[in-house]
């Protein structure tokens, strides 16, 4: 056998450099890796973080990660997503000349590494030697890596000068400007200032409670909402490890998700549907009030997640598999709960790759969606029943278009307005319509670890005839 052909490698192989290191050798690298390749997914695909990181589907790589390493790439994505305007200023402010348009890759890696240093509580030391070993890992970034190293290093000393990150912040934006954009459009510069703030920090965790909220405010540490929500800060360890967790006392759900479900009034012993159903929080709610409740979803997946859930709470309904715009009732219900699938601009601060990962033309194609969805709400509802209309979005081209449109055209349905005392007396919630319109600047609190909600619409309508 010739030199050549003993040293042929296998077709399709390439051989790896000297200086490669596998992320088993270095604890950290294969999360950091992971972290780097998701947030390209999300900037460059518009991939949902949520399918990415989902703990039975999610990217193959990241379910490749321990319960640790997946927290870790979790909390990274967060931070670099929350504050990626702020980040690519603190890069640019480090380098002497713009980053190539093609070395995508890299401006990922550096913010990870970047989010690392400047909002989580990790060693700088580890984020940058394993942003530099990833870098020289990766036959894209290789030549970057001295780059890499300097600029990383170089953050990690100026992070703390005085006033620097604060400079950083005031002279960013954190999302695109399509988002910016139509938020001004529809809230103007002060609310938009107050709404993209608060999407910048870690959200509270909201539970709805069976029990007594300030019972249960206090067993676990948290505040009780007027809404009668429960919130907590933060949790040590497993919200599975909560007292009344296995006991099905409460599940998580936004304080401002929990409001339309609360407006059917005394649904005891009603046959309610609740459409579009799944994960099942407001299936839980009208449940837990004592209604007939039948759960439609057009996912199946969805839907076993949904029993699920309710079977931990000790609770039932229906459950029924279709299509929403062909689905007919044996009979009328009482009340429906259309809460509609929408574009998600008002869980931001839950889900910050939504402004990365929508369009303006989603928006547009989600509200004929939800008109049409709607339209045939009313339908399936019998006369003098109530159908509540709701969805997390904060562009009223999704909430206050799609009810002005439906009372507009269809003269059988009139608007029932909903009252303070409905949402826990909390009167900037109410439109002048009767409307329920919240945003993540509302329910402001001195901690603002305890501040505000989801962006929420919601408006309760009653068929006539």
């Amino acid at each position: 056998m010739s030199v050549e052909q003993g040293t042929k490698r296998p077709f399709g192989k390439k051989r790896k450099p000297a200086d490669y290191i596998d992320a088993e050798d270095r604890p950290g690298l294969a999360a950091r890796q992971v972290a780097t390749r998701l947030l390209g997914a999300v900037i460059e695909k518009h991939t949902s973080l949520d399918g990415l990181t989902d703990n039975s589907n999610g990217h193959p790589q990241y379910m490749a990660l321990d319960d640790r390493d997946r927290s870790l790439v979790r909390a990274i994505l967060g931070a670099a997503l929350r504050n990626r305007g702020t980040i690519e200023a603190a890069i640019g402010r480090l380098i002497d000349r713009p980053l190539p348009e093609n070395a995508v890759a890299l401006r990922h890696l550096l913010h990870v590494a970047a989010a690392q240093i400047l909002y989580l509580d990790l060693p700088d030391r580890a984020a940058v030697d394993l942003a530099v070993t990833a870098a020289n890992n990766d036959p894209r970034n290789r030549r970057f890596a001295s780059m890499v190293n300097a600029v990383l290093r170089r953050l990690s000393r100026e992070k703390d000068l005085a006033g620097e990150k604060e400079n950083f912040v005031a002279e960013a934006s954190n999302v695109p400007a399509w988002f910016e954009d139509s938020l001004v459009a529809a809230y103007g510069k002060d609310k938009t200032r107050a709404i993209l703030d608060i999407q910048s920090k870690e959200p509270p965790i909201d539970l709805t409670v069976k029990g007594d909220a300030r019972e249960w405010a206090e067993e676990l540490g948290g505040i009780a909402l007027p809404t009668g929500s429960v919130r907590l800060a933060t949790v040590d360890g497993a919200l599975t490890g909560l007292p009344g967790f296995a006991e099905g006392e409460w599940w998580v759900q936004d304080t401002a998700a929990s409001l339309p479900a609360k407006l059917f009034g005394d649904i005891k012993g009603k046959r309610v549907a609740d459409l579009c159903a799944a994960p099942g929080g407001k299936t839980a709610q009208l449940a837990f009030a004592g209604a007939n409740v039948t759960a439609l979803d057009l996912s199946a997946n969805r839907l076993k997640r949904l029993r699920s859930n309710l079977e931990r709470l000790q609770l039932s309904a229906e459950t029924v598999e279709a299509n929403l715009s062909a689905y007919q009732p044996a009979e009328p219900f009482d009340a429906i709960l259309l809460d509609a699938p929408c574009s998600s601009t008002g869980t931001v601060r839950r889900h910050p790759d939504v402004p990365w990962t929508k369009t303006p033309e989603d928006i547009r194609k989600l509200a004929q969606l939800q008109a049409k969805l709607l339209d045939h709400a009313v339908t399936i509802v019998r006369p003098g029943g109530i159908v509540v209309f709701s969805n997390c979005s904060l562009d009223p081209l999704e909430g206050e278009k799609v009810a002005h449109d439906l009372l507009a055209k269809n003269p059988a349905i009139e608007l029932v307005p909903v009252t303070k005392d409905e949402v826990g007396g909390l009167a900037e919630l109410i439109t002048k319509e009767g409307f329920v319109r919240s945003t993540p600047a509302d329910l402001r609190h001195d901690n603002p670890a305890l501040s505000g909600m989801d962006g929420f619409f919601a408006a309760r309508f009653k068929r006539k005839y």
